[in-house]
């Protein structure tokens, strides 16, 4: 499995001393040196002066140290924090052509809706394995279509496919633009950013991060008046060489974010700019047929183990619907989800 440098720091030697290993080390030095002088002063003890001076030489080499990883700016607790991209992280490679077919057809057998999606990855996957690219290269994804025909749930399925951590952020939830590129110290919710933590927790540096519904993520405003916008934030991730070096407004230091496959969810795009459009162009997705619902239900329920004659009568509830766009993908899982609990429910005595 590969790894790439992910923060761009040097970290320290992993047997530096502490501050006080260091000092007491200087001291002993100091002792043994004057014990072994020609002429011993009569009083071989440290002085005041003395131990201020190892203080202050223990201190400039500490710096000195910090100055040259790129973390001096850090405190000691989000230091340790980074310390698990010593040996940067790991990619999840995706090697012959022949297994991107096999993604590809895994995801249009499970959602054949979703064809335009399908293929459009199929297509940069199989580019990247001719690079020779040491894990996929996806270009960011803008899916547009109906609300509740599975676009997350697609993706989803994309990152079981591939091995490698989903993560979805719901734009019109919590502050998208923080919770995507995290917020710099002096926001009362500092943080790192989901994308960049669950990098830390994995220690996988190319997941699928969902960003769901973005045309709705509103901005959010610091006390001085500033405005900061998702849109804005994503810009320099979604595009390869800035992504390459993306500083983040937290730790105040370099990430290579350039393999993250984005695939951003949206059911209309209004009020999505053109900066943002021209880096990620939209793939329309069409509505949910009869056929599609119907089919979703027969291999969910199979894949569940579901009774046949279960599943069968969640698909007479959706052909009697007469208009297909009035049931979603959510609709049909929520059934399978009641059936699933009445068939597991315990038998009362």
């Amino acid at each position: 499995m590969p790894r790439i440098p992910f923060a761009d720091v040097r970290f320290p030697p992993e047997n530096l001393q502490s501050e006080f290993e260091i000092n007491t080390r200087l001291k002993r030095f100091l002792w043994r040196y004057r014990e072994n002088m020609e002429n011993p002063p009569d009083e071989l003890g440290l002085s005041e002066e003395d131990r201020a001076k190892i203080e202050r030489r223990t201190q400039k080499y500490l710096r000195k140290v910090a100055n040259q990883s790129g973390l001096a700016h850090l405190d000691r607790k989000d230091r340790a924090r980074l310390e698990v991209f010593r040996n940067g992280a790991r990619l999840m490679p995706v090697e012959t052509e022949h297994r991107v077919d096999e993604i590809a057809s895994a995801l249009h057998t499970e959602m054949p809706w979703m064809a335009p999606a399908t293929e459009r990855l199929w297509q940069d996957m199989r580019a990247s394995v001719r690079n020779g690219d040491p894990a996929p290269l996806v270009r960011p994804m803008l899916l547009v279509g109906p609300p509740g025909i599975g676009k997350s749930q697609w993706a989803r399925l994309l990152g079981d496919l591939i091995s490698v951590p989903t993560t979805i952020i719901e734009a019109t939830g919590e502050p998208a633009p923080f919770a995507v590129t995290g917020s710099q110290r002096g926001w009362g919710s500092a943080s790192p950013g989901k994308v960049l933590e669950g990098i830390m927790a994995s220690q996988i540096a190319n997941p699928v991060i969902v960003i769901d519904e973005i045309e709705k993520a509103g901005a959010v405003q610091s006390t001085g008046g500033q405005r900061y916008t998702l849109a804005e934030g994503l810009l320099p991730l979604l595009e390869r060489s800035t992504a390459r070096h993306w500083s983040c407004p937290y730790f105040r230091i370099a990430f290579d974010m350039s393999w993250v496959t984005w695939v951003l969810t949206a059911n209309t795009l209004r009020a999505l700019s053109e900066p943002f459009l021209s880096r990620c162009p939209p793939t329309e997705l069409t509505a949910l047929t009869q056929e599609h619902l119907t089919g979703f239900a027969e291999r969910e329920g199979a894949r569940r183990d579901l009774p046949q004659d279960a599943v069968d009568a969640v698909k007479e509830v959706v052909e009697a619907i007469r208009t297909p766009h009035h049931v979603s993908l959510r609709s049909v899982v929520r059934m399978l989800d009641a059936v699933e609990h009445a068939v597991n429910r315990p038998v009362l005595h």
